[in-house]
C-alpha cells in the first residue's frame, strides 16, 4: 500500500534538541502552525565532520495536515529539501483470503527458529496457516543457561549454543538491524515495526544504524513466539532435522515427509509434510551434508574470515566526536565505525573491512563443534562495556578454498580447529604488534580482553593462512588514516571470525522452492539468501508469501 507524504530532508538539530525543535523547523518550512500537521521521524544520522560541533540530521515524513491537502501545502514551498512523495507500507492482509482448514500434512513446517524462521512462522500464523516449527536448540531461558555454562568453562552443547537455539545466532549479538538490501516493498519497515510492537525501542524505526542489544532482543523474540502460539502455531525445541524424504512425481521430486530426532529422548519420529521451510542458519553443517547427500542443488559461495579486534571504546568515541564527548549537554550514543581498505600486498586486490561492529561490547566464544573455536561480537542495549570490538575480515572465494559444494565448510573447520589448538581450547588473543611480528603475546597493554569465554595468549599467524594475515596487517594499518590509534600496538586481535555468512547457497527458483525438490523452501542466511537479522527476517516474509499464494489463492 502506498501513502502520499511530504518528505523533508536535512533538518539539522543539536543532539540535545527535542521533538519540539523539529516541529518548529517543520512549521517554518511548510508555513503552517505548529499543531496543524502530523509527522514522524523517518531517519536520523549524525554529522560529526565539524567536531566538536555535532549535529543530528533528520528526515521526517509529514503524514497529514489539518484542513488542507498535501498538494496545496507544497504549492507554497520552494525548498529543495521538501518534496511530495509516497511511502510504501507492507500489508500482510494482501495475502489473506477466506479462512481455510489445513490438514496436518498441509500445515507449513519450518526448520529453524532464527530471524528467517521467526518471521516466516509469525506471518504464516497471522494468516491462519498454523505453522509448525522445529528448532534443534532450546528456548531462550534454557539456552542462556547452556551458553553461560559453556562460557564459564563448562561443556559445549553442540545442539544448543551461540549458534543454535531460539532466535538463532543473532540472539547473542549486538542485535544489529541495518541491512544492505533496499526498501522497495515496505518489508524492512514491517520487520522493524514488528520488533517495536514486541518491546524494542521505537528508535530503531529511524536511527541510521539501528540495534536492539542482546538483552532486549531476547525478550522481543519470546514475545513474538508467544504471538505465534496464540495464533495457532506450534514450536518444538530440542528437535533436530535428520532427514528429508522425497517422492518423485510426474514433474520432479516433491517433499513427502521429514524425520526428526527428539534430543531429550533420542527417539526419531516422522512428520508428513508437503511444504518445509529450511531456515537452518549458517552453521548447520550437518544439515548441509544431509541435503547434499540427497542431491538437493547447492553451490559454494564466497564468505569472509578474519579476526575480532578490540580497542578501548573511549578511543572510538573520541575519534567520532572529538571534544564533544565531554559536553555534558550532549547524550551522544556510543560511537561505532565502518571501515574498508583495498589490500594489494599479496599481488591480488582483496577487500579488508569491518563487520558486525559492537560498540561497548564483548567478544564471545561462538563455537558449535567440539575441538573447534569461532568468535563473534555481542553488545547489550546500553553498549556500556569498556571495549569496542568488530570483525576485521577478508572475503574468500572458491578459488581460495576449493569449488566442491562443501569446500567452504571444510575451510571454516580447518581454521576453527587451528584456533582451538592455538588457544588450548580458549579464545586465542594477541596484541597487534605481536601479530605483525609473528610472535605469541605474553602480556597486555592498555587494552585487556572484554570477552564471554576464557582467553589464552596465542600467535594468530598460526591460525590463518599467510595471504589473509598479510591482508589483515595492511588493512589494519590502512584504517589508521580514518581512526587514529586503530593500529596501536596493544590493539587486541582474537580469533577466529569464520561464521560471517553461509559458505553455501541452496538454489531455489522464482517460486522460492528448491529447483529440484518441490515444497522445500531454502530460506534466510543459512540458505545463502540473507546476511544479518533484518535481511533474514525479510527473506522469511518472502517465503511466507510464496507459501500463502499457493495455499490461499
Amino acid at each position: 500500500m502506498e501513502r502520499q507524504i511530504i518528505r523533508i530532508n536535512n533538518i539539522k538539530c543539536k543532539p540535545n534538541d527535542g521533538l519540539d525543535v523539529i516541529r518548529k523547523k517543520i512549521s517554518k518550512l511548510l508555513m503552517l502552525a505548529k499543531d496543524d500537521f502530523v509527522f514522524e521521524i523517518a531517519k536520523r544520522s549524525i554529522d560529526s565532520r565539524h567536531k566538536p560541533d555535532i549535529m543530528y540530521i533528520y528526515s521526517v515524513n509529514v503524514l497529514e495536515v489539518s484542513k488542507k491537502s498535501l498538494e496545496s501545502v507544497m504549492k507554497k514551498v520552494k525548498d529543495k529539501n521538501v518534496l511530495l512523495t509516497k511511502k510504501v507500507y507492507y500489508e500482510l492482509d494482501d495475502y489473506k483470503k477466506d479462512k481455510i482448514e489445513l490438514s496436518e500434512e498441509e500445515r507449513p513446517v519450518i526448520i529453524g527458529f532464527g530471524p528467517a524462521g521467526l518471521f516466516a512462522a509469525l506471518n504464516l500464523s497471522r494468516l491462519g496457516l498454523r505453522p509448525i516449527v522445529y528448532e534443534r536448540g532450546l528456548e531462550i531461558s534454557k539456552r542462556r543457561e547452556k551458553v553461560n555454562t559453556f562460557w564459564n568453562g563448562g561443556a559445549l552443547d553442540t545442539n544448543c549454543n551461540v549458534q543454535f537455539g531460539e532466535g538463532g545466532a543473532g540472539t547473542f549479538s549486538d542485535g544489529k538491524l541495518n541491512t544492505q538490501i533496499h526498501e522497495t516493498t515496505g518489508r524492512i519497515s514491517y520487520v522493524l515495526k514488528t520488533f517495536v510492537e514486541h518491546g524494542a525501542s521505537d528508535e530503531i524505526l529511524y536511527v541510521n544504524k539501528p540495534h536492539i542489544g542482546t538483552d532486549v532482543l531476547a525478550k522481543v523474540i519470546v514475545s513474538i513466539r508467544q504471538e505465534i502460539i496464540a495464533n495457532g502455531g506450534e514450536i518444538f525445541f530440542g528437535t533436530k532435522l535428520e532427514k528429508i524424504n522425497l517422492v518423485k512425481n510426474e514433474e520432479a521430486r516433491q517433499v513427502d515427509s521429514i524425520e526428526l530426532r527428539d534430543l531429550s529422548t533420542g527417539k526419531i519420529f516422522t512428520k508428513n509434510a508437503k511444504r518445509v521451510v529450511l531456515a537452518i542458519g549458517h552453521s548447520a553443517r550437518d544439515t548441509f551434508e544431509m541435503i547434499n547427500d540427497l542431491g538437493i542443488c547447492m553451490e559454494p559461495k564466497p564468505f569472509a574470515v578474519g579476526v575480532r579486534v578490540e580497542h578501548k571504546q573511549e578511543l572510538i568515541n573520541y575519534n567520532a566526536y572529538g571534544e564533544a564527548v565531554n559536553n555534558p549537554k550532549y547524550n551522544l550514543p556510543t560511537a561505532d565505525y565502518k571501515v574498508t581498505y583495498q589490500s594489494t600486498c599479496t599481488g591480488t586486490k582483496r577487500g579488508v573491512y569491518s563487520f558486525c561492529m559492537c560498540p561497548g561490547g564483548y567478544v564471545v566464544n561462538a563455537s558449535s563443534e567440539e575441538n573447534a573455536l569461532a568468535v563473534n561480537g555481542m553488545s547489550y542495549s546500553s553498549r556500556a562495556g569498556e571495549n569496542a570490538n568488530s570483525a576485521i575480515i577478508v572475503t574468500v572465494t572458491p578459488e581460495d578454498f576449493g569449488d566442491g559444494v562443501l569446500s567452504g565448510v571444510a575451510f571454516q573447520r580447518k581454521l576453527e580447529g587451528a584456533a582451538y589448538r592455538a588457544g588450548n581450547g580458549k579464545i586465542p588473543v594477541q596484541l597487534f604488534e605481536d601479530f605483525c611480528n609473528g610472535v605469541k603475546s605474553t602480556s597486555f597493554g592498555k587494552v585487556t580482553p572484554n570477552t564471554k569465554g576464557e582467553t589464552n595468549m596465542a600467535n594468530l599467524k598460526e591460525v590463518l593462512p599467510e595471504y589473509l594475515t598479510d591482508c589483515l596487517v595492511e588493512g589494519i594499518h590502512g584504517f589508521n588514516r580514518y581512526i587514529k590509534g586503530f593500529d596501536n600496538g596493544d590493539t587486541l586481535l582474537l580469533g577466529v571470525e569464520s561464521r560471517t555468512s553461509s559458505p553455501v547457497r541452496i538454489i531455489r527458483n522464482e517460486n522460492l522452492y528448491s529447483i529440484n525438490a518441490k515444497g522445500l523452501y531454502p530460506c534466510g542466511e543459512g540458505a545463502g539468501y540473507a546476511g544479518g537479522i533484518t535481511s533474514a527476517s525479510v527473506d522469511g516474509i518472502k517465503v511466507c508469501e510464496a507459501i500463502a499464494k499457493e495455499l490461499l489463492n
